[in-house]
């Protein structure tokens, strides 16, 4: 192994769960077509830009919707697509002892838990399920986390700078998303948790030989 080093604070490196929503369109304009001012006499209609939408028959209740709970285009957009994309999926809330470190991240409520023995996740007692960065957003304590790397430098050891509870980091094996200790979350949005040990002893041979761990980081 080489030589253990403490690194920095670290702020969040993606961006949060929600995924991103359409720009453009306003709260006004029902019945019109997002993208831009009518046309002409004459004029030859041209598609939706980038960011436009076209709600066509839509146009009405899309309004209706936002005036009735007061959501920009932005927040009514984001709902609509949180509610698509992580369909069967959870909110679930977590952090560190001391409250510092906050996050929010969308996973099952039946989760599936990686018992690692490698020799930071013995010491630690490292149990984490694996999420895409997309799923994932800090809400608080960015400047509270600071990061342990050590051997390969690939992996990043995050914990609170305040109480030392690391309740989630980044593996070597997902370094695209995130691994969320299990034990950090809220009561209340966890139904099942099964729990499969994988042989970190053996890391190189345990990731390869194994047929799903790299897909767990995928949106």
């Amino acid at each position: 192994m080489g030589r253990a080093t403490a690194g920095s604070a670290r702020r969040s490196r993606r961006g949060s769960a929600a995924a991103s929503s359409p720009a453009g369109g306003s709260r006004r304009g029902r019945g019109k077509k997002a993208g831009g001012p009518p046309a002409g006499p004459g004029a030859q209609a041209q598609p939706p830009g980038p960011g436009a939408f076209d709600l066509g028959a839509q146009s009405g209740r899309w309004a209706a919707f936002q005036e009735r709970h007061r959501l920009s285009c932005e927040e009514a957009a984001r709902l609509l697509l949180d509610a698509y994309e992580y369909r069967g999926l959870v909110k679930h809330t977590g952090g560190c002892h001391c409250g510092a470190v906050r996050f929010e991240v969308w996973a099952s409520a039946d989760l599936h838990v990686f018992n690692c023995n490698c020799s930071i996740c013995t010491k630690k007692q490292n149990r984490h399920f694996i999420v895409p960065a997309s799923r994932f957003k800090l809400l608080k304590g960015a400047d509270n986390l600071t990061t342990y790397t050590f051997n390969t430098h690939c992996a990043q050891h995050t914990f609170c700078k305040t109480c030392g509870v690391q309740s989630f980091y980044t593996p070597r094996s997902n370094p695209d998303g995130y691994g969320i200790a299990p034990h950090c979350l809220d009561d209340g949005t966890v139904q099942t948790i099964v729990t499969e040990d994988i042989n970190g002893k053996e890391w190189e041979k345990a990731v390869k030989e194994h047929k799903t761990i790299r897909d767990m980081s995928k949106p």
